[in-house]
C-alpha cells in the first residue's frame, strides 16, 4: 500500500518516490544472529546517482557505471552495469576461493580450470518487498562430481558471502 501509494504522490506531484522496507519486528530481531570480525581487509565504496549512477572504490581500481535493468523499470544502457551483476562476480569470485580452500581441507586435488559461474536474480518476496535468490553453477573438469560436490558444500560453509546469505537470501549450488 505504501509503495502504490508513494508511487501516486511521485507521479502527480513529479517527486521522487521513496520506498520505505517494512520494520523487522522485535520478534525477527531477536531470533536473527550476528557475528562480529575483526577486519582483516575493508572495501569502501561509494555510489551516487543510485541504480543509475556510478560506484566507486576508494582507491580508484573500480569505477563502473550503473544503470537500472529494463526488467526493473530502467534504461538497461548498454556498457553499464547493474548491483546484481556486481554482487555475482564477488560472489562467484569469492566462492571459488573458498573452494580451494575446502578442496585443500580435504585434501582433494582441485582442477585449475574450475569455474563458479553466479546467477543472481531480484524479485518480489512473500511480503511484496524486493529480494534476491542465487544460483552458484560449479564446474571443475577432470574431478569427479562427488569430490566436486563435497568440495563446493565445504566451501558454502567456508565463503563469506555464503555465510553472510545464510537464512537470507536462497543459494542453490549444483555442480555441473
Amino acid at each position: 500500500m505504501a509503495v502504490t501509494v508513494a508511487r501516486l504522490f511521485a507521479a502527480r506531484s513529479g517527486a521522487r518516490a521513496i520506498y520505505r522496507a517494512p520494520a523487522l519486528s522485535s520478534v525477527t530481531m531477536a531470533s536473527r544472529h550476528f557475528t562480529s570480525i575483526k577486519p582483516i581487509y575493508t572495501a569502501d565504496v561509494t555510489a551516487t546517482g543510485g541504480r543509475n549512477g556510478r560506484a566507486v572504490s576508494s582507491d580508484k581500481v573500480l569505477d563502473v557505471k550503473l544503470t537500472l535493468p529494463k526488467e526493473l523499470g530502467g534504461p538497461g544502457e548498454t556498457g553499464k552495469t547493474n548491483p546484481e551483476q556486481l554482487f555475482a562476480a564477488g560472489y562467484s569470485a569469492c566462492f571459488q576461493g573458498a573452494m580451494g580452500l575446502a578442496a585443500s581441507k580435504l585434501k582433494i586435488s582441485l582442477p585449475e580450470a574450475n569455474t563458479v559461474r553466479a546467477v543472481v536474480h531480484i524479485g518480489k518476496d512473500s511480503t511484496g518487498g524486493l529480494g534476491l535468490s542465487v544460483e552458484l553453477h560449479v564446474s571443475a573438469p577432470g574431478l569427479d562430481k562427488e569430490a566436486t560436490q563435497k568440495v563446493v558444500d565445504l566451501a558454502h560453509t567456508i565463503c563469506p558471502y555464503s555465510r553472510a546469505t545464510t537464512g537470507n537470501v536462497e543459494v542453490k549450488l549444483s555442480v555441473v
